[in-house]
């Protein structure tokens, strides 16, 4: 889910015309595989374009700014929670289509949404370090993490997100990373202070450097197994020993949508398992889908990794909406930038 340059994607081919016109995906980075928007481009005869943000709150902010013409957003769970409460989601129903059978009903994790009347649950992952095995041997956890930088400063990056990074300090210190206690904030944000000077940047930008080794280990998604899987014997994901975040993004349609008919039959085409697991194989990070893993390639379905065990998926904690306690987070991320 790093930052990536916007593209569009033209399909104007049809083989069969159920419907007619464009849509307007507003998406993560690099988190869609191409094949899958023109696959419904030329099925449903529509123009398909894609603009895509680095980050939740990008994302919202140029929708509250007034940017228009937008159909499909993907909020992780906690923002669709914000986005439906700020009443900018379009009810759909997409939890009346056939292909709602197929979703993981586990995955309706948002709050707002319990039945899947408004979103589709899309794909989820966790959030935890690559690193290059020619500088790093091993990694198993975040104390590793840090102690490596502390003898080798500046050779280690964080993600440049406010929950992520304050996430890992509450983490650290055995505490909820939807906490919203703040003497528990404050002493993550002490954790990540602490260790500041040995951090060589907070970055989404960093598979490049640890591919070539200008920096040694970073804080990133599991999205990096596509880089893993790629080159073995140079890189490795690891799921910290102390637990870490999970993300989980659904596919929701905006009130404002110009073309809410293509966008709902978007949401059920992705409900598709042969269009679901296109994305899957690309992205290398879990499925809500639950006809998906029989579709999956062996070094996929059965890496511990992308698809962890129960007793490593029973320590990774999601976001929640924290409503006004963000404004205790937002302090403290402010003193973590700044000093």
């Amino acid at each position: 889910m790093s930052i990536r340059t916007a593209f569009v994607v033209l399909c104007c081919a049809a083989a069969t015309a159920h419907a007619e016109g464009k849509l307007a995906l507003y998406n993560w980075g690099d988190y869609i595989n191409p094949q899958i928007l023109e696959k419904f481009g030329k099925e449903y005869d529509v123009k398909v374009s894609l603009d895509t943000y680095a980050s939740n709150e990008e994302m919202l902010a140029k929708i509250q700014a007034g940017a228009t013409g937008y159909d499909v957003v993907w909020p992780s769970v906690h923002m669709h929670d914000i986005l439906s409460k700020l009443g900018l989601l379009e009810k759909t129903e997409p939890n009346k289509l056939p292909g709602f059978a197929n979703i993981d009903k586990a995955a309706l994790r948002a709050k707002s949404d319990p039945k899947g009347e408004y979103c589709v649950p899309y794909a989820w992952g966790t959030v935890g370090i690559v690193y290059n095995k020619k500088k790093i041997p091993q990694l198993k956890s975040w104390k590793d993490f840090f102690d490596y930088a502390a003898k080798n400063p500046k050779k280690v990056t964080m993600l440049d997100d406010m929950r992520e990074t304050l996430g890992v300090g509450l983490i650290m210190n055995g505490k909820s990373v939807n906490s919203r206690n703040p003497a528990e904030i404050k002493a993550a944000q002490d954790l990540i202070l602490k260790h500041k000077p040995n951090i060589g940047a907070f970055t989404y930008e960093v598979i490049p450097l640890v591919q070539s080794g200008d920096m040694h280990a970073a804080h990133y998604f599991v999205g990096a197994m596509m880089y893993v899987l790629e080159k073995p014997d140079t890189l490795a994901y690891v799921i910290p020993d102390e637990g870490a975040t999970m993300y989980q993004e659904d596919i929701c349609v905006l009130k404002s949508a110009p073309n809410k008919a293509n966008a709902k039959k978007f949401q059920e085409f992705m409900m598709r398992p042969e269009v679901s697991v296109l994305n899957t194989i690309q992205q290398k990070n879990g499925t809500v889908n639950t006809k998906v893993p029989a579709l999956l390639p062996a070094n996929i379905r059965d890496n511990v990794n992308i698809n962890p065990p129960a007793s490593v998926r029973a320590k990774l904690q999601i976001f929640e909406d924290l409503g006004a306690d963000l404004k205790v987070y937002d302090r403290a991320w402010t003193k973590v930038k700044t000093n």
